[in-house]
């Protein structure tokens, strides 16, 4: 008798190997952050260690002059490491400034963590960003792209509505 495994033996095993391998193949292809967010393009085998993250809620009050303009949004990680947005640019603005606020004080800052499993809000009394040097005053209807420079996640635009000068989003 043959210690070899019969036919019927081998061709399952066969495909058995085929389809682990096959497996392995497709999901090193795949693309982490389908959701249009940020995170993927770093992916390795436990992509839930790295950021990814999601921008939402973004939006431009229309600014009183024509000199400078506030832009929010809240950036969410569901990733497990911390992210950092490093600058941000724009299409109306010269200059994009990241600022935080400190006991009712502005200051500018050169970034803002976003931490792993939470969020980096950007809003009306706290940290924001402010255009500067706006190439034209954004008026309600109108949509302001900025592109977000993430430490870990790369480069994420972000299309943001202008609204009224007055606006609050609802919680």
């Amino acid at each position: 008798m043959s210690a070899r495994p019969s036919r019927a033996v081998r061709r399952p095993l066969a495909a058995v190997a085929c389809g682990a391998a096959l497996t392995l193949a497709l999901g090193a292809c795949s693309s982490s952050g389908d959701d249009g967010g940020a995170g993927g393009g770093k992916g390795t085998a436990s992509d839930s260690s790295r950021p990814q993250l999601k921008i939402s809620g973004a939006y431009v009050p229309q600014p009183p002059t024509d000199k400078m303009a506030g832009g929010f949004l809240t950036v969410r990680n569901s990733g497990g490491t911390a992210d950092e947005l490093t600058s941000v640019s724009s299409d109306v603005a010269g200059e994009v400034e990241i600022h935080r606020t400190v006991k009712q004080r502005m200051e500018k800052v050169d970034s803002l963590r976003v931490p792993a499993h939470g969020t980096l809000t950007l809003g009306r009394g706290g940290n924001h960003l402010m255009l500067m040097d706006l190439e034209h005053k954004p008026v309600k209807g109108q949509t302001v792209t900025f592109v977000l420079h993430f430490a870990e996640s790369g480069s994420v635009t972000v299309k943001a509505p202008v609204e009224a000068t007055n606006y609050t989003p609802e919680k």
